[in-house]
């Protein structure tokens, strides 16, 4: 009876290697994201306190969104920080 060819022994995953080949973020990278943060509640708070009249009083309301848009971009960058 012939025998069986041998296995080859399985290599690493796919997200394994690629974890592996992953280049660290640049320099400007952590501030940018943590800036973005912050300039997003700072946004909101301003807003707030000022009664509508800044950041940009001829929006009104969207000044809202415009924080949480600065603050969401922001905490998406946190997804590929390693």
């Amino acid at each position: 009876m012939p025998e069986s060819k041998s296995r080859k022994k399985p290599t690493q995953s796919k997200t394994a290697a690629a974890s592996a080949e992953r280049k660290p973020n640049p320099v400007w990278y952590k501030p940018v994201m943590f800036g973005l943060m912050i300039l997003g509640l700072l946004w909101i708070i301003v807003y707030y306190v000022s009664e509508a009249r800044f950041p940009i009083p001829s929006i009104d309301s969207w000044n809202i969104l415009v924080g949480f848009g600065l603050a969401i971009i922001g905490f998406l960058m946190t997804t590929r920080w390693h």
